[in-house]
C-alpha cells in the first residue's frame, strides 16, 4: 500500500499538471512552472485574447470524446490474443493477481465487506472502462459484482463476450461497445469505476476522469492504473517491454502519454475524486511474478472516493 508520506506530499499539489515530450529531471520550481502550462491534448491552446466560450448550462458537458483513434486501431490488430496467455497481453495476465488484490483489498475496506468471503461484492454495480477481452471484468463477476464491461474497439468486446459465455458465473456480465462519455450522456452510475492501463491511451486525460467521476455514485470508490512517465519507466516499460524482452508489440506505449502519480491526483482532484491510497507494482524476474509495493517509479495504481454531492 501507499505509505502516508507519499500520499501526504501528493495533496499538496493545487496547481495543474504538466506533460513534457522528453523525459526529463527537473527543479520544484521548474516542475510548478510545468504544472501552469499543461496540456492534456493535442489542440492548440486558446488565444489570451479570446478566452473560450462558457458553455450555457443547458450544454452536454461531456459530450466530447477522449478516444485516440491511433491508439484503438492498436489494439484493434491484436484483439484476438486477449486469452492467450503468452501473446501480446501476457504482461497484464501475469500482473493480474497483483491487480486483484489490492482492487479486493480497497473495495472490500470502501463498502465494509467481508475481504475472506468468496463473493464479497454481490449488490455492487461496477463498470470496468477500457475492459478490452474482460480479463479483469471476469474476476470481479466471480467475486459477485453486477459487472458493466465497455470499450470502444467493437472486436474486443466480441471477444469478451464469448469468452464470458463460457462460464456461467461470467455470462452475465454486460459487455457495451461505448465510451464512458456516452454512458455519461445516458446518466448511468456505478458504485465503483475502473480503469486499468488506459488513460495513457486516452487523447484527454482531464476529461477522461471527469467522465469517470460523473459515473461514479457519490461516495463511490474509482480506481485507475497506469504507468509514470519517469526515466525509468522509460528504460523498463518501453525499452526492455517492447524492444528487449518483446513482451509488446514496440509502439504499444508512448512515453510522453504517461502521467506522473502527482499529475494523476491533480487531474482526479479537479474532477471531484480524492485519491486515498496508491500502490506500485513490482516484477521480479527471478520469479516471474508482480508484487505490491510503495515504489511508484513505474507501474502504480490509485484508489479514490468520489466526493459527495
Amino acid at each position: 500500500m501507499m505509505s502516508k508520506h507519499i500520499l501526504a506530499r501528493l495533496r499538496p499539489l493545487t496547481r495543474p499538471a504538466c506533460r513534457s515530450s522528453q523525459p526529463a529531471n527537473y527543479t520544484t520550481h521548474e516542475f510548478h512552472h510545468k504544472l501552469q502550462s499543461r496540456r492534456y491534448s493535442d489542440s492548440p491552446l486558446p488565444s489570451p485574447a479570446a478566452p473560450a466560450p462558457t458553455p450555457p448550462p443547458s450544454a452536454k458537458i461531456y459530450s466530447k470524446s477522449s478516444l485516440n483513434e491511433a491508439e484503438l486501431k492498436k489494439f484493434a490488430a491484436i484483439s484476438e490474443t486477449w486469452w492467450d496467455a503468452e501473446g501480446p497481453f501476457k504482461p497484464l495476465h501475469v500482473m493480474n493477481p497483483t491487480r486483484l488484490a489490492f482492487i479486493r483489498s480497497m473495495l472490500c475496506r470502501h463498502f465494509g465487506k467481508d475481504p475472506s468471503c468468496s463473493r464479497p461484492f454481490e449488490g455492487l454495480k461496477f463498470v470496468d472502462v477500457g475492459c478490452g477481452g474482460g480479463i479483469l471484468s471476469e474476476p470481479l463477476a466471480r467475486m459477485g459484482a453486477h459487472v458493466t464491461g465497455v470499450d470502444a474497439v467493437e472486436k474486443n468486446i466480441k471477444i469478451a463476450q464469448l469468452h464470458a459465455d463460457l462460464d456461467p458465473t461470467t455470462s452475465s456480465i454486460d459487455y457495451l461497445c461505448t465510451t464512458a462519455e456516452k454512458l455519461v450522456e445516458e446518466q448511468r452510475k456505478f458504485d465503483a469505476v475502473l480503469a486499468l492501463e488506459v488513460i495513457e491511451h486516452v487523447a484527454d486525460p482531464a476529461d477522461f476522469c471527469k467522465s469517470l467521476s460523473a459515473l461514479t455514485e457519490s461516495g463511490g470508490a474509482t480506481l485507475i492504473s497506469t504507468i509514470n512517465r519517469s526515466m525509468r519507466a522509460y528504460a523498463t516499460a518501453i525499452v526492455v517491454a517492447e524492444y528487449v524482452l518483446r513482451w509488446l508489440p514496440a509502439g504499444t506505449h508512448d512515453w510522453s502519454s504517461f502521467l506522473t502519480p502527482e499529475e494523476l491526483v491533480l487531474i482526479l482532484q479537479r474532477a471531484s475524486i480524492s485519491v486515498q491510497e496508491m500502490a506500485g507494482f513490482v516484477y521480479n524476474p527471478l520469479t516471474g511474478r508482480w508484487s505490491l509495493s510503495d515504489d511508484i517509479g513505474v507501474n502504480f495504481i490509485a484508489y479514490g472516493t468520489k466526493n459527495h454531492e
